[in-house]
């Protein structure tokens, strides 16, 4: 037995989860509620990792956000903002309330292609410009040749740098750990993905980077919820699920909503356990609690 799933006690049923989702994607419809479309938006991490971002292009995303009090003022705050590690300060010397997380990438994103040495040292530095929240990469080059020890290796190195640099400024950082779930191809992997990145000191798994052919889907992200179940059933320690890649519309949003819900239950629905990597979401989910085209981000 895989040693992942022996040690949490963790079993997968394919065929039944494909017939939770069936069930699921019939009624998503009925599910898009106002409320719960709000609660969508304050788990959006707002995303901008483009080739041409630029200083001014991140201050106009975070300048957006900082107005919506102004423009929307019963809206929540979305949760942060992301993007790369050099413009970490960009965005938390724009932003005008510190409960707008500073998320960066780091750790050689998307790829997670480099030394060890190299991937820590950036972790470092995005914490040290000012990221609250940093999503790394899980190292596939080991995961999927069957090297599971070096792949946690890995994380726990980035784990220990971030740690570090965050005692030095005097805050806790976040770690998020992205799976790239589209190229482990199978379920077993993706939950062993799952419990691995947990058991390194992760916070948050997330589903993909948005950089490749697929990216996130729903029965990827019913097999991580239920892998953190098994993991918090063992640990007693709550992992955060981050969906990210292709969400682009309040369906989208809310069928993973409804996993998480279901499998996890309401103690996840909120932005210390939930997230979306989100690029375009926000104006879906606004045009649907406000039952108009909403053209704001």
């Amino acid at each position: 037995m895989n040693k992942f799933f022996e040690k949490y006690n963790f079993s997968l049923d394919v065929e039944k989860n494909g017939r939770s989702l069936e069930i699921l994607s019939s009624g998503l419809e009925s599910l898009m509620t106002p409320a719960k479309l709000r609660t969508c938006f304050s788990l959006m991490d707002l995303t901008t990792l483009r080739a041409n971002d630029t200083a001014a292009s991140v201050r106009a995303l975070v300048e957006k956000v900082n107005s919506l009090k102004t423009a929307f003022p019963d809206y929540p705050l979305p949760a942060s903002v992301c993007v790369y590690p050099n413009f970490a300060s960009v965005v938390r010397d724009a932003r005008e309330d510190a409960n707008l997380h500073v998320t960066t990438v780091a750790g050689c994103f998307p790829s997670s292609q480099s030394f060890i040495s190299v991937k820590a040292k950036e972790c470092a530095m995005a914490v040290e410009a000012g990221a609250d929240e940093v999503d790394i990469v899980l190292a596939l080059n080991y995961f999927l040749a069957g090297d599971f020890d070096a792949a946690e290796a890995e994380i726990v190195e980035m784990r220990k740098a971030i740690d570090e640099a965050g005692a030095k400024v005097g805050r806790k950082v976040i770690l998020k750990v992205i799976l790239e779930t589209g190229l482990l191809s199978t379920g077993e992997n993706v939950a062993t993905a799952s419990l691995l990145a947990m058991e390194a000191g992760a916070d948050f798994i997330k589903t993909s980077t948005g950089k490749v052919e697929v990216n996130a889907t729903p029965a990827a992200a019913l097999v991580m919820c239920q892998a953190i179940a098994a993991y918090y059933a063992k640990t007693g320690r709550k992992v955060g699920f981050k969906a990210a890649g292709g969400i682009s519309n309040a369906k989208d949003a809310i069928c993973y909503y409804s996993i998480v819900e279901n499998v996890l239950g309401e103690e996840w629905l909120n932005k210390n356990l939930f997230r979306f990597g989100v690029s375009r979401l926000g104006n879906s989910l606004m045009s649907g609690i406000e039952q108009k085209t909403i053209s704001f981000f």
